[in-house]
C-alpha cells in the first residue's frame, strides 16, 4: 500500500511539472510575439551627440534586425519583451563575428513610437586592452 502511494504521487508529481514545463515556451513566444511584424524606421547617434545614422528596425519571428548594422555583419537578435501597462520593453542581443562585437539593445515602445539605447562592446586589442562600451540612444516611429 505504501509503495504504490509513493507511486502515485510520483507519478503525480512529474505529470505536474511536465505540465508547468511545457508553459514556459509558450509564455516566451507570447512575449516575443508582442513585437512580430512591426518594422519602425528611426535615427540613433552616440550618447550626448545627434543623430548621426538612420535606420529600420524589425522585429520579425521572434528576432530582431538592425538594417544599419548589416554592414558590420551584425546578426539577428532574439527578442525578450514584457508589457506594462502601455508600453512594451525590450531588450535584444546582435552580434557581428566579422568584428568580435556585439550590441546590447534596450528600449521602449508606447503606440507608434520607439526609444531606447544601445550599447556596443568592442574587442579588446593590444593597445586597447579593456576598450570602454560605447553607448548610444535610439528614437523613431511605426514605418507607415
Amino acid at each position: 500500500m505504501q509503495k504504490t502511494r509513493r507511486a502515485i504521487l510520483g507519478t503525480t508529481a512529474l505529470a505536474v511539472l511536465a505540465a508547468a514545463a511545457s508553459l514556459v515556451p509558450r509564455a516566451v513566444r507570447a512575449q516575443a510575439d508582442l513585437l512580430d511584424g512591426k518594422v519602425f524606421v528611426t535615427t540613433e547617434g552616440e550618447r550626448g551627440k545627434p543623430a548621426d545614422v538612420d535606420n529600420v528596425l524589425t522585429f520579425s519571428g521572434g528576432k530582431f534586425h538592425s538594417k544599419a548594422c548589416d554592414q558590420w555583419g551584425y546578426d539577428k537578435g532574439t527578442v525578450k519583451a514584457t508589457r506594462a501597462g502601455d508600453a512594451i520593453h525590450f531588450e535584444t542581443e546582435t552580434r557581428s563575428e566579422k568584428y568580435e562585437t556585439r550590441q546590447v539593445w534596450k528600449g521602449v515602445i508606447k503606440g507608434d513610437t520607439i526609444e531606447g539605447t544601445k550599447t556596443v562592446y568592442r574587442k579588446p586589442s593590444f593597445f586597447r586592452p579593456n576598450p570602454d562600451p560605447i553607448e548610444g540612444w535610439f528614437k523613431g516611429a511605426l514605418k507607415p
